[in-house]
């Protein structure tokens, strides 16, 4: 039942955030939030929307949705956005991707996979990452790891493995992709920068 509201959640955030904002203004955003909410029960084909799209992309992580609830605060204006915080989550995330399907892939000889069967090091480890998480004020990561502790301890999921609270493909790719278009931007930028310093010093 739970994995079943998941879906019906997952459909109604990815579409909204996928959507375009139309100038709308926020009671109307509210108001197109519970109609994607409403058009997940959909069927087709003897699914539902949501369990249709389910079927495609698994049950996502509870990190990945606390990141699409962020985001979906954020286009709402209910929250700030925090540049560090976000760089932040990209950071562990796409680390936490890269460490994990590589291997799963059979890229690897390390199977780390199989640590989130018995997980208490990486308990610990999330514990105290989280922590530092805390000191430095990233607060969305703090938010995005203790729920997926949480979760994990409370077993809201079939699986038994802390990776599949932790991290999933749609999350791993996400974080992967936006570090690189801001590697891109960050190397635009010194570029143009360097440029106008070469124009400058030329120019005297």
């Amino acid at each position: 039942m739970i994995n079943l509201w998941q879906a019906h959640i997952s459909f109604t955030i990815i579409i909204f955030l996928l959507l375009p904002s139309f100038g709308l203004k926020r009671a109307a955003r509210i108001a197109l939030l519970v109609a994607l909410l409403a058009a997940s029960f959909i069927p087709l084909d003897g699914l539902s929307l949501a369990a249709y799209l389910r079927s495609h992309i698994d049950d996502l992580a509870v990190t990945t949705l606390v990141f699409m609830a962020w985001g979906c605060l954020r286009r709402l204006n209910l929250l700030p956005f925090a540049q560090q915080g976000a760089t932040g989550v990209l950071i562990i995330f796409a680390a936490m991707a890269l460490v994990l399907y590589p291997a799963t892939l059979g890229l690897s000889y390390l199977d780390p996979y199989r640590f989130g069967f018995s997980p208490r090091p990486m308990l610990i480890f999330v514990a105290l990452l989280t922590a530092g998480l805390f000191y430095l004020r990233s607060y969305l990561a703090v938010v995005m790891l203790a729920s997926a502790t949480l979760a994990f301890i409370a077993g809201i999921k079939p699986s038994q493995n802390y990776w599949d609270y932790l991290v999933d493909p749609l999350l791993g790719l996400y974080c992967c992709a936006a570090l690189l278009m801001l590697a891109v931007r960050w190397t635009y930028g010194w570029l143009n920068t360097r440029r106008g310093s070469v124009k400058d010093s030329g120019s005297v």
